[in-house]
């Protein structure tokens, strides 16, 4: 009968569409913040496929800028890497 339908998200790295549950969330809070999404945090969510590699594009190209709207700094990619490894 009725089949679930799967959520499907776009990594902002790589660009490829893949199950919410494949990638991970980062938001920027309300209040600026910009973090790993750890539960359901509100604000505005970007998606990355749960490897280095995206992460680098997502840096070089500049993307995640582009999706908040501001400058992210070098150390919350630097921490966003470091969850990452831990993750994956």
């Amino acid at each position: 009968m009725g089949t679930k339908k799967i959520p499907m998200r776009m990594c902002t790295g790589c660009r490829e569409m893949k199950p919410k549950k494949e990638l991970i969330r980062i938001v920027k809070t309300p209040e600026g913040e910009i973090r790993l999404d750890t539960g359901r945090v509100s604000g505005r969510g970007a998606y990355l496929c749960k490897n280095a590699d995206c992460l680098k594009k997502v840096r070089k190209s500049g993307a995640l800028n582009k999706a908040f709207e501001t400058v992210i700094p070098d150390e919350i990619f630097t921490d966003i890497e470091r969850q990452l490894s831990s993750i994956g």
